[in-house]
């Protein structure tokens, strides 16, 4: 069942987050973000006009339905700035992958690590048998390779190149806080 998530404002004055499922009333923002050349560049699924955009938010929709992608629209106030998902396959794992994406308007303002760092945390708290978390991204995306480390997810590897992405990838982990008193053996 989708939620909402709420991520305070900074010491720094960034202003609070507001994690929460995606709704019709998006799709013309979402059609407005994906004008950005740099965000349809990262991004496999494209939205270029109403028909793209239901179909964009029926894959959401979906995804929370079978449990497979569970993904939220990122606001700041009443703006659209940002996605984050945490990506499950098929088949029960304990790994899932987390993706996400920024508005050109709201980049390098903390929104994507903090909102990626929002989800993890809730990813972790609330579904069940999940312990590790992945973020990958092409090796020439250096703001996603920031958004990583501020999120709390190390470098673990270079991935080689896999269609659709030309180039080599970053993966990154986040393992799950271990239990009080509970020590790695």
């Amino acid at each position: 069942m989708p939620v909402e998530l709420r991520v305070d404002p900074t010491p720094a004055g960034h202003p609070a987050l507001v994690l929460r499922p995606w709704a019709d009333s998006d799709i013309q923002p979402l059609i407005d973000i994906y004008r950005d050349p740099l965000l349809r560049k990262w991004t496999r699924l494209h939205v270029t006009g109403v028909v793209d955009g239901a179909r964009w938010l029926a894959v959401q929709s979906d995804g929370w339905r079978t449990g497979q992608r569970l993904s939220f629209a990122v606001l700041e106030g009443d703006l659209l700035v940002g996605n984050v998902a945490i990506k499950r396959g098929a088949v029960p794992s304990d790994c899932a992958e987390v993706g996400y994406w920024t508005a050109a308007e709201a980049r390098g303002r903390g929104i994507a690590s903090r909102a990626v760092g929002a989800l993890t945390d809730w990813a972790f708290a609330t579904l069940d048998g999940l312990s590790r978390l992945e973020l990958l991204h092409q090796i020439d995306n250096t703001a996603s390779c920031r958004v990583a480390e501020k999120s709390g997810y190390a470098y673990h590897q270079t991935l080689p190149a896999r269609p659709p992405f030309p180039l080599d990838g970053h993966q990154h982990i986040r393992e799950a806080p271990r239990p009080e008193g509970m020590t790695a053996q």
